[in-house]
């Protein structure tokens, strides 16, 4: 084996390996979704969380939202409970506002799809 096949060998595995971690600091548990949620409640208070965690649930203050604008940079999944659990969801792309349909309750807790 030549020195330059020896050294293509090395540079093909360190570049591997700097991939790897790259995509691994990526996707780290203290990652923020960038940019701004607004919320308004039903007593028209409006709410800004700004670069939320991308991992986990969020709540929502009581009593909850009857409108969101999503300014992130990342979709998320609005839940009617409190836990993000649950059949009643609504699915709001980044830079998109959703209003809660009448007499459906208000959303309580988010989560961030990613």
């Amino acid at each position: 084996m030549s020195v330059t096949d020896h050294r293509r060998r090395l540079g093909i595995a360190a570049g591997a390996l700097f991939l790897s971690l790259a995509l691994a600091g990526c996707s780290g548990l203290g990652r923020n979704a960038v940019g701004t949620i607004t919320y308004r409640t039903e007593q028209h208070h409006e709410v800004q969380v700004s670069n939320p965690l991308v991992r986990g649930c969020h709540r929502l203050t009581s009593p909850g939202a009857v409108e969101l604008t999503n300014r992130t940079l990342v979709d998320l999944m609005m839940y009617r409970t409190a836990n993000c659990t649950g059949d009643h969801t609504t699915y709001i792309a980044t830079t998109l506002t959703d209003v809660i349909a009448p007499d459906s309750g208000p959303w309580h807790s988010y989560s961030i799809v990613h």
